[in-house]
């Protein structure tokens, strides 16, 4: 496994894909003002998924918002995006700055600890622009984030600090898996904002 510690101007995956990282986008002081805010304000609710043929209700919770009130399928259930929220929409135009790019709607994980992760996938669903750029804000504690060739098997490792911001861009999610790996030596709670270009609900 590769790990990579880098700055905004060097993409992380070696080929097939573009991911950048830019470490302390948001200060240490506001990351834990919003982290408090967001835990308190957003609407958090536990996921539900259907994984061969099985209804399973996650540990983690998620939340969903948005310019519109967006239709998002995935792993068999419908979510309703919300109404953004005063809070949401300031990081919302910090990670629009720091990107370059617009977005209209943003889901929210929450996990509670390293007991809770979530497993190999891609965010290709039909509703996301083709090729977009997906924004992912860090907040409350640093957990690791490993991305994987969905032919060789290649694994990239980085450690996504509190205050950062991921882009995945390109055909990223056409050739590569990405994970958020559980782990028993986090015990904090972290909340990830991955900011989306919906085209089709």
């Amino acid at each position: 496994m590769l790990d990579l510690f880098t700055t905004r101007q060097t993409n992380l995956l070696p080929y097939d894909g573009e991911v950048y990282y830019a470490p302390a986008v948001l200060p240490r002081e506001e990351t834990e003002y919003y982290f408090n805010r967001l835990l308190q304000h957003i609407a958090w609710k536990q996921d539900e998924v259907i994984v061969y043929g099985k209804h399973i209700t996650t540990q983690r919770k998620i939340a969903w918002y948005g310019d519109e009130r967006y239709v998002y399928h995935y792993s068999n259930t419908t979510k309703y995006a919300l109404p953004w929220i005063d809070e949401l929409l300031v990081l919302k135009g910090l990670v629009e700055a720091e990107t370059n790019t617009v977005f209209n709607s943003c889901l929210l994980n929450l996990y509670h600890s390293g007991m809770e992760g979530v497993s190999w996938h891609s965010d290709d669903e039909a509703v996301l622009e083709r090729y977009g750029l997906i924004a992912s804000l860090s907040l409350g504690v640093e957990r690791n984030f490993v991305f994987k060739h969905k032919k060789t098997g290649q694994k990239v490792s980085v450690f996504l600090e509190r205050g950062s911001v991921l882009r995945m861009q390109g055909r990223t999610q056409d050739h590569w898996l990405h994970t958020l790996p559980k782990t028993t030596k986090v015990s904090e709670p972290r909340i990830n904002l991955t900011f989306r270009k919906i085209v089709a609900s």
